[in-house]
């Protein structure tokens, strides 16, 4: 990602802006079932932005650069010729905006001021945009070749009063600007050049604001794409592609003298060669860097770094290239394509998010996850981002590639504020449990708001109004774990129904789908055997069209649903009122919510029904949830003709199979074991095959799938990776189950 962009902070020395983000982190498995906790607010802080877009005008290309100032006026500039309504489709409705435009912070329509930047032969585009400390200057770098008609040579300031170029301050500039800071005397750019004003200055350089070229030489060897000055203005941060300052080694970041441009701190071996700085920021007491890789073992993430001491303090290691920064009360906010978070103990690899927070202290992930998508050119999302105050409110704006916002079309632009908050959470998944008598079990799928991770859930009963419990949890996008309340005050033989809902404080979702219960007077043998048997996991699949498969073990370990299975599938495999689930051999599965360490002994336990003649994995262990896992291993497994492997890794792919095929459209009970006795597999109550030699497997974290997953390398492999048919009854042992339990389940499947 070739990219800069300059952004002026309120109150502060106007500093460059260069693309970045990606982010990682936060989550947490909840439980929780006691009534009570503090009631959710509509932000959950220290975030207070809220994550609902602003209506704001569009352009029709790449916005690369932003500047806001103090009055509440955004300047965009960046590669696009037009500008369209908030909600005008592309090409309808447009306005000539030749690579720049103004807007009014708090409307997000345009302003009066309008430049145009070209350039006689090539594409002009204007890549850096910062605002002078008072205000009355605007400074462009970029490349091109003249603005409203008026010659310049890759870099012009602009008078913000009249927006017209100044005639005063010209300088020639060899090649691309990419990045601009200014002080009250000194402008700063970083950009592709080797000559400035006819004197060699290579990648970086200094002026003065009546374009003078200043001795500052602090050159490169590679392209420049942000400066930073520090807030006591006797240094400034330069990040870029590079790998030596002034001839000494220093890879992509370095800290030279602000006068001399003399090299003041180094930082070889500190950022990968594979990677690159795209933007840097800062607050009073640290800096920030958005870093860009290309290949395999690169950082992607961003790096907050002392301004006393120039050395790190946090870095987080999410892949997804940070593109643009920015720090707002106490939280760093970014644009990237954050894709993969697990080394962070976050999301694993799936699709992109491209706005993201962290605290400043912390690298973890908060709950703030407004989105757009890839949209045009390289294409990675959000390239810049600005904010100011207007009219009693805080803005945060974010330009770039996107085409859509939150979902919905939008081009180049969007805008947020620190509220009202209007979004609320989504409407909570639910479904209820009769395993023991006397007894329901009310169990939910925690919700999700884009802005607020701590929520307040009601359940309401029998259609009453008054919500009969109340508690808070906590959840992301990417962990959204179960919660159960058991309801004390029901009978034998009643019938209830249950409804839910979710609210951050301010904004309530609608109330669930009512579920209904009708409660046991006695226990079901099987599932009360499964539990005191010591199931960590096990899924029933009761529910009906929802994403949200219970964990009936009393571990709250419940599992996501992919793609709309078949729910509520009768008969079931076990006599009485549960049911089961199919699954249609394509795309549709079942993961865990909650990463587990991989398990050295290990039972897992299932029933299926099929007459699938592509095979498929039944049940396995893989290391991601949104895609086919790069990592599998522990997978219970149909082959094209009917019969059935468990398969682990143990220096290869090791797979024991049964002889018989039991693909006959009937229900089977399937038991594959690890332990120190080595690999075991069952069906319907007997030993099918054992192997003896094999004790352990791969060493991973990751997470159970149900229905389907990579089966690539294993012996035997059938034609799909998921799996055709009914499953019910799927569960997980931290033990080897013995022979005499297993018969003892199967025994259980007509209710015992």
């Amino acid at each position: 990602m070739m990219n800069e962009s300059t952004v002026r902070r309120p109150g502060a020395r106007g500093r460059t802006r260069a693309a970045a983000a990606a982010l990682c982190l936060l989550a947490g498995a909840l439980s929780a079932a006691a009534a009570g906790g503090s009631p959710a607010a509509a932000l959950t802080p220290p975030v207070s932005i809220t994550a609902d877009d602003l209506s704001t005008w569009q352009t029709n290309g790449i916005v690369w650069s932003m500047a806001a100032s103090a009055d509440g006026v955004v300047y965009a500039g960046g590669t696009f010729s037009t500008v369209r309504p908030p909600d005008a489709a592309a090409g309808t409705s447009e306005q000539p905006a030749v690579n720049f435009a103004a807007f009014d912070a708090a409307t997000g329509a345009p302003t009066g001021c309008s430049l145009s930047f070209t350039l006689s032969s090539g594409t002009a585009t204007v890549r850096s945009l910062v605002l002078s400390p008072d205000g009355d200057t605007l400074y462009a770098g970029g490349q091109f070749g003249a603005v409203n008609g008026v010659g310049v040579s890759n870099i012009a300031a602009v008078d913000t009063a009249t927006c017209t170029p100044r005639n005063d301050f010209k300088v020639a500039v060899s090649a691309t600007v990419r990045a601009l800071a200014v002080t009250d005397d000194t402008v700063y750019l970083g950009g592709d050049f080797n000559s400035v004003a006819g004197q060699t200055r290579n990648k970086f350089a200094a002026v003065t604001t009546g374009a003078q070229l200043k001795p500052f030489t602090a050159n490169t060897d590679e392209v420049g794409r942000a400066v930073e000055v520090t807030p006591d203005g006797s240094h400034v941060v330069i990040g870029g592609d590079f790998f030596t300052v002034n001839g000494t080694n220093s890879h992509a970041l370095a800290v030279v003298d602000a006068t001399t441009g003399a090299l003041d701190k180094s930082y070889p071996g500190f950022i990968p060669n594979t990677s690159t700085v795209q933007d840097l920021t800062s607050d009073a007491t640290q800096f920030y860097t958005a870093n860009e890789g290309t290949g395999g073992g690169v950082f992607d993430g961003r790096i907050a770094l002392d301004l006393a001491t120039f050395s790190q303090v946090w870095r987080d290691t999410c892949l997804g290239a940070t593109q643009a920064l920015l720090v707002h009360n106490g939280v760093l906010y970014s644009g990237s394509h954050a894709h993969d978070c697990a080394s962070m103990g976050e999301f694993p690899d799936q699709p992109r998010k491209h706005l993201l927070a962290q605290s400043v202290d912390d690298p973890k992930l908060l709950p703030w996850f407004p989105d757009t998508n890839d949209g045009i050119g390289e294409p990675v999302g959000p390239r810049v981002m600005a904010q100011t105050d207007k009219g009693g409110h805080h803005y945060l704006w974010v330009g770039g590639e996107f085409t859509t916002v939150n979902g919905a079309g939008q081009q180049g632009l969007t805008r947020f504020t620190d509220g009202p908050d209007t979004g609320a959470p989504w409407v909570p998944n639910a479904s209820v449990s009769t395993v023991r008598p006397g007894e329901v079990d009310v169990n939910w799928q925690t919700s999700f708001d884009t802005d607020d991770g701590t929520l307040t859930y009601r359940i309401y009963k029998d259609g009453a109004s008054t919500p009969v419990h109340t508690t808070t949890g906590f959840s992301v996008f990417w962990n959204r774990p179960q919660l159960t309340w058991t309801d004390p005050d029901v009978a034998p033989g009643e019938t209830h129904t249950y409804r839910i809902s979710a609210s951050d404080g301010t904004n309530t979702s609608a109330k669930s789908p009512a579920v209904t219960a009708v409660v046991a007077s006695a226990a079901e043998a099987y599932p009360a055997r499964v539990i005191a048997d010591g199931a960590s996991l096990y899924l029933r699949y009761d529910e009906a069209t929802s994403t949200f498969a219970a964990d009936a073990s009393g571990n709250l370990n419940n599992a996501f649903l992919r793609n709309a299975p078949s729910y509520r599938q009768t008969p079931a495999a076990i006599a009485g009122p549960s049911t089961a689930i199919g699954f249609n051999g394509t795309d549709e599965y079942a993961y865990g919510n909650r990463p587990s360490a991989s398990p050295a002994t290990f039972s897992v336990e299932t029933w299926i029904k099929t007459t699938t003649t592509r095979g498929g994995n039944i049940l396995g262990f893989g290391n991601l949830t949104m895609e086919d896992s790069g990592q599998h291993d522990k997978s219970v497994y149909m082959r094209n003709d009917g019969r059935l492997a468990f398969g682990i890794y143990s220096g290869g792919y090791r797979a024991v199979a049964t002889s018989a095929a039991y693909n006959d459209g009937a229900w089977h009970h399937v038991v594959a074991t690890q332990g120190s006795g080595g690999m075991a597999l069952y069906v319907d109550g007997q030993l099918r095959a054992t192997n003896p030699l094999y004790t352990g497997n791969r060493n991973y974290e990751g997470y159970w799938r149900v229905g389907g997953d990579n089966l690539s390398g294993w012996p035997n492999r059938p034609t799909s990776n998921f799996f055709a048919g009914q499953i019910d009854e799927t569960a997980v042992y931290p033990t080897v189950l013995s022979s005499s339990k297993v018969a003892a389940h199967y025994a259980l499947r007509t209710g015992g």
